[in-house]
């Protein structure tokens, strides 16, 4: 199975990635994870990638169908992959569609995930992430207390830096987030209605607790 999971920031996307790939076995591709490791690297594209990002802004679409394109042509998708965070544009929707033509893959499943701004918003601001292993996380899972260890990989520092090993991200602050969703809500959706006339796509209600946002998406899988 190929699904493509698409959203918002903050939404859940990456959440709800690892569900369906521990129960669907398909394997997890999110662009994110690599472009903040060409940051992490310190070259010259690094930086301007960490610039865009700051921002808010979209990374260049050649970088990111160079990725994609490398990616799905490896050997450990034989059972499917997921993808998350592509297509951003609808440049880059037409892009994917075409290659993936000629690669002669397909999507099956479309999944846009949904929750109002003010939700999001509240979701961002109180979301680290831990510098060791990039997992995300959000402060309101850990009470009053702030985390000093994280809980995935137990990192209480980033050896290579001599930092702390959670952080809150530059473009997790209020006006960025808002920066953000208006990206998505001009450029990304726009690239969702364009994949629908291909392929499958269902809408999800991303609001409530996990279980149940992987409940709606697991009735639209089956």
């Amino acid at each position: 199975m190929n699904i493509v999971i698409m959203g918002p920031p903050g939404v859940g996307k990456g959440t709800q990635s690892h569900v369906i790939e521990a129960t669907k076995g398909v394997v997890h591709i999110s662009t994110g994870d690599i472009l903040r490791m060409a940051i992490r690297s310190g070259s010259e594209l690094g930086l301007k990638v960490h610039e865009v990002m700051n921002a808010g802004d979209l990374v260049s679409d050649d970088l990111i169908m160079e990725v994609i394109r490398e990616r799905l042509s490896q050997d450990d998708l034989e059972n499917g992959w997921l993808l998350d965070g592509f297509p951003r544009t609808a440049g880059q929707a037409s892009a994917f569609i075409t290659m993936l033509d000629g690669i002669g893959q397909s999507i099956d499943t479309v999944l846009v995930v949904r929750a109002p701004a003010d939700e999001i918003i509240r979701r961002l601001n109180g979301r680290i992430t831990c510098r060791a292993c990039n997992e995300v996380m959000n402060l309101v899972g850990f009470g009053s207390s702030r985390p000093k260890f994280c809980p995935f990989c137990g990192s209480a520092e980033d050896a290579k830096r001599g930092k702390p090993a959670l952080y809150q991200r530059a473009d997790d602050t209020e006006e960025t987030i808002r920066h953000r969703l208006e990206v998505f809500r001009k450029k990304t959706l726009p690239a969702a209605w364009l994949l629908e006339e291909r392929y499958p796509l269902f809408e999800i209600d991303g609001l409530g607790i996990p279980e149940e946002v992987a409940g709606r998406i697991a009735e639209v899988l089956k």
